[in-house]
């Protein structure tokens, strides 16, 4: 696995992102589009706002592709 603290800080803001981190009783992930960045957090636009994750929680992350166009409803 790649590490997530060099792709975060390499990414282009605006990627669309998935970024798991610890919370407690397990994990949660945050998927939606990189907005801000500093050594000490990270900001992911998700479709509920915007989301900022604390980097010391970070345990990976990684680049999605585009989510699918929505399926025509059939008559």
């Amino acid at each position: 696995m790649s590490d997530p603290f060099a792709f975060l800080a390499q990414a282009s803001l605006g990627t669309r992102v998935v970024v798991r981190t610890r919370i407690p009783g397990g994990y949660t992930d945050a998927l939606g589009f990189l907005r801000e960045r500093s050594a000490a957090s990270v900001s992911v636009e998700t479709k509920r706002g915007l989301v900022t994750l604390a980097m010391e929680d970070v345990v990976a992350a990684k680049d999605v592709p585009p989510a699918p166009e929505p399926r025509s409803r059939l008559l």
